[in-house]
């Protein structure tokens, strides 16, 4: 639904987007990540049809953005991230004025304006002015306009910006409703929203790829299939780390607290693999006769594993230069 190939694009010497590749199948819902500054928006103007690229393909439904403008514009729902609103117009009739500009044929604009008020319940709105409405209730407008005409593509840049928590459960929960019906990118700043909402994730850093697959990469350790462990023991420290560096599963023991003597220690182990390797430190420790009384992963928040990823990428580009 969504093919893009070594996009790029420059601003004079500036490089927005480095050779981009990525695609979104038909009724997937994708998350599209990366810090300030990393290509977002940019991309996804290019998607849109805003601008075009300094080289490389976009694709969307079939249709190349730059070849076939137009149809690839009719394809899409765009709603950036502020969103331009007549807020001197009324609900209703900004939503008739949108899809008169989509196109849509008179007969069947009355329809598509009722149907996207009632997608984003602000039907009883629609004779409201703009202006009047609060922050949370200017979004719901802008992702109506975006699904004016029903189109298979859907581009949301930060929707549930402005909105209070039980607005956006409302909104993911609608987001979460168009897979394996629609294809969206949906940009957004709220990582656990992404994690909760999209089938896929895609993450760019100065505006080239960083990561790519499921949310699960996301989650402490998804990334690279490992994790950490905190464990707090009873007996001589050496002896104790020596024993914990020899587990399979475990690339690294650093020891948090030595103690002295026979006292409790705490070791912070970096582990590769999953829960086994938990069972494994388990029976290391017990089986050589120490008491084992802490055992417990170390959870990193889904803002430091986006962080690390991110980073990482920072590093290796700086090595290869």
């Amino acid at each position: 639904m969504i093919q893009v190939r070594e996009l790029s694009k420059r601003f004079n010497a500036f490089v927005a987007v480095d050779r981009l590749d990525f695609s979104v199948e038909k009724g997937e819902i994708l998350g599209f990540l990366g810090p300030n500054g990393a290509g977002k928006t940019t991309t996804m103007r290019i998607l849109t049809g805003f601008f075009p690229p300094t080289s490389g393909s976009a694709e969307i439904n079939g249709h190349d953005v730059v070849r076939e403008p137009m149809s690839a514009r009719a394809s899409v729902g765009y709603m950036p991230e502020n969103v331009p609103l007549y807020v001197d117009m009324r609900v209703g009739e900004y939503l008739k004025f949108v899809a008169g500009m989509k196109g849509l044929d008179p007969g069947r604009t009355r329809h598509e304006v009722e149907r996207a008020l009632k997608a984003v319940d602000i039907a009883s709105r629609k004779g409201q002015l703009i202006k009047q409405l609060s922050k949370g209730f200017r979004q719901r407008v802008g992702l109506a306009q975006a699904l004016l005409g029903d189109p298979p593509v859907l581009i949301l840049d930060e929707p549930t910006i402005g909105l209070d928590p039980g607005q956006i459960v409302e909104i993911r929960s609608l987001i979460k409703s168009f897979s394996g019906d629609k294809t969206v990118v949906l940009s957004s700043h709220i990582l656990p929203e992404v994690a909760a909402t999209c089938s896929k994730v895609v993450i760019i850093n100065q505006g080239r790829l960083v990561a790519q697959g499921p949310p699960s990469m996301l989650r402490p350790g998804g990334a690279a299939g490992g994790g950490r462990l905190k464990v707090v023991a009873q007996g001589p420290a050496q002896v104790l780390a020596d024993l914990l560096s020899k587990v399979n599963g475990v690339a690294a023991c650093s020891m948090e607290d030595a103690g002295s003597g026979q006292a409790a220690c705490g070791f912070t182990l970096e582990t590769i693999g999953g829960s086994e390797v938990q069972a494994e430190v388990a029976k290391a420790v017990v089986g050589s006769g120490h008491d084992l009384i802490e055992l417990s992963p170390i959870t990193a928040s889904l803002e430091e594993v986006f962080m690390q990823l991110t980073t990482s990428e920072n590093s290796s580009g700086e090595e290869a230069a």
